[in-house]
């Protein structure tokens, strides 16, 4: 493809993609030894790429982890401004609490840092009626979520995740709607809060790895008898984010920080190149450069050996432009050999500058100029001869 090439040059020893596993257990130290989880699962969120996976497609009961889609449909469905008036019936639902007093108003935001602290299934209760009317219909608007999300082995019967018969998630689906949540500030800010005081009582957040684990910034605990212990956590450290998700484990936070540890130590988030090929010049165009965009913010690969990243763009593009239309890729070639492609495309509409008129021949000339000569011949004359008069 005619155009420049941009090499950048990191320490890397390959691409790892998200349908690809540990090849073996010398690839990560925890692998070997095993987790007590009877599924797991670490995801990088920007680019879907599984590090380490254990039975992460059985469907199981995930307590009060369903809390991360109860919080993310409620952020979607109202404002945290909004008031709720407690009854008794969110008062009395069993299990964890924040100790909700009927009769008292509590905002939307109020309830959703009790759900996400305190773990409160009388504040899962309170904001299902308040945001859906009735339980059923807040869990139907949790399952069209899932649709959306295209989860294949998840369904909620209710907010708060007291077990159901069907009332079901897997490792895979539940790191996927933690992933969705954090796209969410309002959402990312709670995950990562450690203590709040509402109405005179201070909540404690449950995920002890926000104090203890290097680079935590979130996390939901969950427990039934039936359902055992369940984690999910997220940790960024050095550029790169992973969410963690252990079902039924009874070492979760020893089996969380051991694997963050393994993973972190072996694997790296690479940035595509940046300022270079974020946009490109226009010719004719009603502004002079166009942005693009890509498939991937970056490529996650092991650590300690060279690779370089190619990108291959044009110089320059003719308008019309139109957003979504191929411009280019990046390649990863790493060892001598070509590792991923990643598609480039045009981030937006450039229509063309209805007030020019030139040429053919005068555009070919330019574009002769632009591109520096005979490699361009053919192209040149082909776009020349296709597009006539009006574009410079």
């Amino acid at each position: 493809m005619n155009g420049v090439v941009l090499i950048l040059r990191k320490k890397i020893i390959g691409v790892f993609t998200a349908g690809m596993l540990f090849a073996s257990a010398a690839c990560c130290p925890v692998h070997a030894a095993g987790v007590s989880a009877v599924s797991a699962l670490v995801l990088e969120p920007f680019t879907d790429t599984v590090l380490y996976e254990q039975d992460a497609d059985r469907r199981m009961l995930v307590a009060s982890t369903t809390k991360i889609m109860t919080a993310m449909v409620v952020l979607e469905h109202c404002s945290l401004s909004e008031l709720v008036e407690i009854t008794p019936a969110h008062a009395a639902v069993e299990g964890s609490s924040m100790y909700l007093r009927p009769g008292e108003d509590y905002t939307v935001e109020e309830l959703l840092y009790g759900l996400l602290l305190a773990s409160g299934n009388d504040a899962a209760a309170a904001l299902a009626d308040h945001c859906a009317g009735s339980m059923e219909a807040f869990a139907a608007l949790m399952n069209e979520k899932c649709t959306e999300l295209e989860l294949q082995n998840t369904h909620f019967a209710n907010s708060h995740g007291l077990d159901a018969e069907d009332h079901y998630s897997t490792a895979r689906d539940l790191a996927h709607i933690t992933a969705a949540a954090m796209e969410i500030p309002a959402f990312c800010e709670m995950f990562s809060t450690q203590s709040k005081t509402i109405h005179g009582i201070t909540y404690i957040n449950h995920n002890k790895l926000l104090g203890s684990c290097p680079g935590c910034i979130g996390g939901k605990t969950g427990y039934t008898e039936a359902a055992g212990r369940i984690l999910v956590s997220c940790v960024e450290r050095e550029g790169m984010r992973l969410i963690c998700v252990t079902i039924s484990d009874p070492s979760d936070w020893e089996d969380h920080a051991a694997l963050y540890d393994a993973i972190f130590s072996a694997w790296q988030f690479i940035p595509l190149p940046g300022e270079r090929w974020q946009c490109l010049e226009t010719i004719s165009g009603t502004q002079n450069a166009v942005r693009l965009m890509s498939d991937s913010p970056g490529i996650v690969t092991p650590k300690d050996t060279n690779v370089h990243l190619v990108a291959r763009l044009p110089r320059f593009v003719f308008a019309p432009v139109l957003a979504g239309t191929a411009a280019g890729e990046i390649e990863l070639w790493g060892n001598d050999s070509l590792l991923s492609k990643i598609p480039v495309y045009y981030g937006e509409t450039v229509p063309m500058d209805s007030s020019l008129s030139i040429s053919a021949w005068e555009r070919f000339r330019r574009l002769w100029f632009l591109s520096g000569g005979i490699y361009y011949l053919t192209e040149a004359a082909g776009r020349a001869a296709a597009y006539g008069k009006g574009i410079a």
